[in-house]
């Protein structure tokens, strides 16, 4: 399955779902998830009516504006519940972003073309006097815009016509094997936009990732953490030589320490101190002693030789949320194949200061 990167920018879009949202200003995902209602044969669409969106009762059904349902609504659950696992597996820097909060919803993401944000200079300087007369110099703050392209994600899948009319003739459940493998190349590409050093620079603004921000704090790998060469005292060493290069920038924490799957190994070894004595701990235990360090994450997409410290705070890194993960139709080709999308509206946004000081420690 191809993996489709749309991106919006000031000046227009690239791709078929951004050209379709920048000709028609919106691209609605509830009127493109019609329904079928088996006792009419009606489309219909699910609207919600205000209220607690988690109730029921707060939603209801109107006839589709287009009558191009091909599903039931059963089936529409059943493809979005084969959603769920898919996001929740192994993709731990998209995660811990959610699980921390640190999320910048949109109101209107398919409206919205671009994320404008501002970042401020430091200014003011308290004086030191003896009669609270004399001023102290005046000065204001500065802000800079900036813009980011809000990309869309998405990848197609297609449901064979027959296939689905002998599912319902049989009673069977929808085969949702490529749904489920839509969903995850999807995941997998909003991982990779947070920790390969791709970037997307379209209308006017750019989407950096942890591994090339501009801003990111370098240090520099010396011997690789599964070489023979390594001790478990050198890992540890460089680690607190992370934390030191993000308080220098700075930045305190609370941290989080990302290792590619090369090192998963390494961290289950034994922690061995001065003179190889053992101390009954390993590598992972060591090192989540250091303060300020909550969690060692393994990351699949990060390439070998490469490890992140990152401070998990909004003003470093933060998830722009305009739409989760969902399944919407797409259109149809005559009778026989019926097209639908795995979609989403997302992007990581890796952050610095006016001053280029970054929470960000990037280890190679």
């Amino acid at each position: 399955m191809n993996v489709n990167v749309d991106l919006i920018g000031q000046n227009g879009g690239q791709g078929e779902v951004a050209a379709l949202l920048a000709a028609n200003g919106r691209l609605d995902p509830v009127s493109s998830r019609p329904w079928i209602n088996p006792k009419d044969g009606l489309s219909y669409i699910t609207v919600f009516k205000g209220g607690d969106a988690k109730k029921p009762e707060n939603y209801g059904a109107v006839a589709s504006p287009q009558n191009n349902a091909t599903l039931r609504r059963d089936e529409w659950k059943q493809l979005d519940e084969a959603l769920i696992p898919i996001s929740e597996s192994r993709l731990n820097g998209v995660k811990d972003l959610i699980d921390k909060g640190l999320v910048y919803n949109l109101t209107n993401a398919m409206g919205t073309t671009v994320l404008e944000y501002h970042d401020v200079s430091d200014a003011l300087e308290a004086g030191l006097t003896m009669d609270g007369i004399s001023r102290t110099a005046g000065d204001r703050v500065e802000y800079t815009t900036n813009y980011m392209p809000i990309p869309i994600i998405h990848v197609d899948y297609e449901i064979n016509a027959r296939v689905l009319a002998a599912s319902r003739s049989l009673g069977n459940p929808l085969d949702t094997t490529m749904a489920e493998r839509a969903a995850r190349k999807v995941a997998e590409k909003l991982e990779s936009m947070l920790f390969t050093s791709t970037s997307f620079t379209y209308g006017g603004g750019t989407i950096y990732g942890y591994l090339n921000h501009p801003s990111r704090n370098q240090v520099t790998l010396s011997v690789a953490w599964d070489a023979s060469a390594k001790s478990s005292r050198d890992i540890l060493d460089e680690v607190i030589s992370l934390k030191q290069a993000a308080i220098d920038a700075h930045h305190f924490g609370p941290f989080m320490l990302y290792i590619p799957t090369s090192y998963e190994t390494v961290m289950d070894q034994d922690y061995e101190d001065t003179g190889n004595t053992s101390t009954n701990r390993t590598v992972r235990e060591r090192i989540l002693q250091v303060a300020g360090i909550e969690g060692i994450k393994v990351v699949d997409t990060l390439t070998d030789d490469n490890v992140l410290l990152v401070q998990m705070t909004s003003d470093v890194v933060r998830l722009v949320r305009g739409m989760g993960i969902q399944n919407i139709q797409w259109q149809t080709e005559g009778n026989f194949v019926n097209k639908f999308k795995v979609i989403t509206i997302q992007v990581p946004q890796v952050r610095a200061d006016q001053e280029g000081h970054s929470g960000v420690v990037h280890l190679a």
